[in-house]
């Protein structure tokens, strides 16, 4: 390859990482944090009111102001690997469809619009073993990004330990990788037989 080839790629390599990381819409946050002595703590005991124990599947609604954190306790009998957390369409309200969300106990979060209008959150992969374990305390927090923030009294539906279908890009790399793999194979034999 050319210098300048070589060149030209890593450039569209660092422009493409670039804009895969890229966040210029101010877009309200989602944050799953934990607690009970968890490495990803973000506090250390349910406060005076108490944390609301949940099961694999219940509901909550965001804080009348668009801000602030909600408390939880695992009561499920089981560790979590994943929650989805739904924002079904309501009638005269617009779903939040562009915000951001992360996590410190789960190693993807990624955010999609359903068929019926409604908002998916999907927090998936245990992050260094971590999740939500049985019994473990986590927080669920609303944060506003400069002007952008959620509308108050927005309900969610959340549903843990969910398995998720794969990304259609994803999907479409692996049959890629696959047929790579399979042009390469057959590149080998027909050398050796030549």
């Amino acid at each position: 390859m050319k210098i300048s080839q070589i060149c030209a790629l890593a450039l569209l390599l660092v422009v493409g990482s670039a804009m895969a990381f890229a966040n210029g819409i101010n877009d309200p946050q989602i944050i799953i944090h934990g607690a009970n002595g968890n490495a990803a703590s973000a506090f250390t005991h349910c406060p005076p009111a108490g944390c609301t124990k949940v099961g694999l599947n219940f509901s909550f609604g965001v804080p009348s102001s668009g801000s602030g954190s909600l408390f939880f306790t695992n009561n499920s009998g089981v560790n979590w690997t994943s929650l989805m957390l739904i924002e079904p369409k309501q009638k005269n309200q617009v779903p939040a469809i562009d915000i951001s969300c992360g996590s410190s106990l789960f190693s993807s979060c990624r955010t999609e619009t359903l068929k019926n209008g409604s908002v998916e959150i999907l927090l998936a992969g245990a992050k260094c073993g971590q999740g939500i374990k049985n019994g473990q305390s986590f927080s669920i927090q609303f944060a506003c990004v400069g002007s952008s923030c959620w509308p108050g009294g927005l309900n969610f539906n959340a549903h843990a330990n969910v398995s998720s279908v794969p990304e259609p890009g994803t999907v479409a790399f692996m049959v890629t990788g696959l047929g790579a793999i399979i042009a390469r194979r057959k590149r080998w034999r027909n050398r050796l037989q030549a």
